[in-house]
């Protein structure tokens, strides 16, 4: 049954009017006129109206009742996300005739760009070197002669085996900007050793002796490497089911060895590498941006960079390869994946002295009130809004002149009489207690503290390239961000709070059925999701249907300019749904949390225009309206909801949307193809699997007859060897 909002007033204009007439006999009975035209019944009708409208405005629910609707709900409005970045640090020469020292900067460290403030998450040692990746890019056997007899030359001088084959290379040097125009990711999985070289360089030539000096600031000094992916597009049936509440949010660790180069050599003449100890790994291997602390050797006479007897095999085999200005090179750092781990991907900026950094600061102690025995106290902090996430805040409690740390729970509802929890309106930047039931209440005369939380967070934080450089006073350093900090958004409204009410008492925050799976990871913290599908007892890595206990949840980002037609999330976003559904899930459940796996299509549709518009003009609307037809994302698609998963493409349905353009008199023909596993298209109907979407591939909108579906020829298999890296001089002097 419906059910209406209560009027407080419910009196109308006719009530108002006939209200006034029959005072008129009361206040004013020589008052006998009452026709419309009387002067002194239009003032009545004027004020009649004017009473409506105040009435009309009186039964409305004003913010504020809102706003305490929702705190008696329980649903507080979800905070500012803050943005996330790296940052690299440079040591400053304090004399000109001296190398500059390492410089110390501990966790929390403040950034500043503007009045927007950021923190280091690590310890970082600023020390007076630089890195520049490279990596051996697998390439065509040279033809040029000169070329030819360079490779030829490189081969003698190493001394190929009978059971060696050569694989060519070309030496492919990362960007020290990843934003100048131009700048490419360095192509790591392409390189014919799978192996990630560092060079490791003096910031000047002139300090290389000096660093390579026994006591200099490099020896067992800790080296944080930056590393910043390329944006990666995961695939649907080879990504890891989500770990479960508190678990690792990307299963095992991968190993990744780190080794150092020396200046020994083996027996068969190729160089000596030592293997590093790494002690903290934010990146997980290489498989997303972070920081990778590595511990130098305390000896450094040792280390260097190999050099060949014969310099025609420089770069070939485990030497280096070749890089401009190699004088300033103190020694080379390579990183490769132990068996069975995945492969390096693809990098796009990797620096040394680098820190992550989030757009939150860290509070002093506070002093937050004293306790009156009430339930439900509350209690603001002195700033907001206030961070939820590691570090964790803390709140004590005096009782009896002792200081005892409460702790902070979701909810209440889970609480007895003498549990000391408390929770935490984000948002509100405020600290409640419960009501004595659910939840102990501090007593009367009870000091309460904070003694440290985070806050900040906004879609200010998103910061430009090369934006983060203010550091505190004194600091012997230079700092910059080489690449845009990320993921900052606003803080929820009161109006999409409203909207989130009938959800969140349907589903209790807890997802059961597949709308609560949907409606949850549509409702990650960040507001980067577009759309969320879920596909129970579905299986991404068999491709089975009905596997028991299974749910799959497949994401779309809000918007991926790279791939407008078929945008797919990367890694980053798929790890935060998960760990938010991780913890709403029941126990039993098998979740993956999985990118679209798309179809593609290709559409060609020949119209004929009515006479009097643009051929261009409804050309171009006819292609606009079937790109948005096809969409993924809202607000397009059939129902605007996005284009179905599972839902066939059917040409008459695509008709009957062309149709709907203003200008076209008909359709001279409209064909559908879809691209098959050979890369080849395949005319007809396009039949979806329940799990697939829509890729529009290709589309053609012409006046007159219907062209042929353009579609792409597959590329040729890559040829396989055994691996001996060779170089291949650039035909460039």
């Amino acid at each position: 049954m419906p059910f209406p909002p209560p009027a407080l007033d419910d009196r109308s204009y006719d009530d108002l009017r006939t209200e006034l007439l029959e005072r008129i006999a009361v206040y004013t009975p020589e008052w006998t006129d009452r026709n419309p035209s009387d002067p002194g019944i239009t003032l009545l009708e004027l004020v009649a109206f004017l009473g409506e409208k105040l009435l009309y405005r009186f039964n409305q629910i004003p913010d504020a009742t809102r706003a305490w609707l929702l705190r008696l709900l329980r649903v507080p409005l979800l905070p500012a996300q803050p943005a996330r970045g790296l940052v690299a640090f440079t040591p400053r020469r304090r004399r000109p005739d001296r190398t500059p020292d390492a410089v110390e900067l501990p966790a929390a460290t403040v950034i500043a760009t503007g009045d927007v403030q950021f923190e280091t998450e690590q310890d970082v040692t600023a020390l007076p070197v630089h890195v520049r990746a490279a990596a051996k890019i697998a390439a065509a056997a040279p033809r040029h002669p000169d070329l030819v007899a360079a490779a030829e030359a490189a081969l003698d001088a190493h001394g190929l085996g009978n059971d060696e084959a050569p694989v060519f290379y070309r030496a492919a040097v990362l960007a020290d900007d990843p934003t100048a125009p131009g700048a490419m990711p360095l192509d790591v999985p392409k390189a014919v050793d799978g192996v990630l070289w560092l060079a490791v360089l003096a910031n000047d030539a002139k300090d290389v002796e000096a660093l390579k000096h026994a006591d200099s600031a490099l020896a067992g000094a800790e080296l944080n490497l930056g590393v910043a992916l390329a944006p990666q597009l995961p695939d649907m049936f080879t990504v890891e089911p989500c770990p479960g509440a508190g678990g690792q949010l990307d299963g095992p660790v991968p190993q990744v060895e780190w080794q150092i180069s020396t200046i020994d050599r083996e027996d068969g003449g190729e160089p000596r590498y030592e293997t590093l100890e790494l002690f903290a790994d934010s990146t997980r291997g290489l498989r997303r941006d972070g920081v990778a602390r590595l511990r130098l050797p305390k000896k450094l006479t040792r280390l260097g960079v190999p050099v060949p007897d014969a310099p025609d095999a420089a770069g070939v085999g485990a030497y280096p390869p070749a890089l401009d200005g190699e004088e300033a090179v103190l020694f080379w750092l390579r990183a490769f994946p132990l068996a069975s781990a995945p492969e390096i991907p693809q990098l796009r900026w990797v620096g040394a002295n680098a820190a992550e950094v989030v757009q939150a600061v860290t509070a002093q102690p506070e002093y937050l009130g004293t306790g009156t025995g009430m339930p439900n106290q509350r209690y603001a902090f002195a700033h907001r809004p206030v961070q939820p996430e590691a570090p964790p805040a803390v709140v004590e409690v005096e009782e009896n002149g002792i200081w005892r740390p409460w702790r902070r729970v979701e909810s209440f509802a889970a609480s007895g009489p003498e549990d000391r929890h408390w929770t935490l309106d984000a948002d509100a930047g405020e600290a409640g207690f419960g009501d004595t039931v659910r939840g102990r209440a501090p007593q009367i005369g009870e000091r309460i503290r904070v003694l440290r939380y985070r806050y900040g967070g906004g879609e200010q934080g998103n910061a430009a390239a090369k934006s983060l450089t203010r550091l505190p006073g004194g600091e012997p350093v230079t700092v910059t961000n080489p690449l845009a900090t990320e993921g900052g958004t606003a803080a929820e409204t009161l109006e999409m709070a409203m909207d989130r009410i009938p959800g969140e008492f349907r589903r209790h925050d807890r997802a059961v059925t597949a709308s609560d799976f949907a409606e949850l990871a549509a409702l990650t913290p960040g507001g980067e999701v577009g759309r969320a599908e879920c596909v129970p007892l579905f299986h991404p890595p068999t491709k089975t249907l009905g596997a028991a206990g299974v749910v799959t949840v497949v994401v779309w980002p809000r918007q991926d300019p790279v791939h407008p037609d078929a945008p797919t999330p990367q890694r980053g976003l798929l790890r935060r749904v998960c760990a938010h559904l991780d913890a709403r899930r029941l126990v039993t459940t098998e979740l993956y949390v999985v990118p679209p796996a798309y179809r593609k299509v290709a559409v060609s549709v020949g119209i004929s225009v009515k006479p009097g518009y643009s051929a261009d003009a409804v050309r171009h609307w006819v292609d606009l309206v079937l790109r948005q037809y096809l969409s993924p994302l809202p607000p397009y698609g059939p129902e605007g909801s996005g284009w179905p998963l599972g839902r066939r493409v059917h040409g008459p349905e695509l008709e009957a949307a062309a149709l709907q353009v203003e200008g076209v008199e008909y359709l001279t023909g409209l064909d559908v193809a879809q691209q098959i596993d050979d890369g080849t298209w395949t005319p007809g109907t396009v039949v979806l699997q329940t799990w697939e979407a829509v890729e529009l591939a290709a589309i053609a909108v012409v006046a007159g007859d219907a062209p042929p579906p353009v579609g792409e020829q597959p590329s040729p298999p890559p040829t396989s060897g055994t691996p001996v890296p060779v170089p291949i001089p650039s035909e460039e002097c």
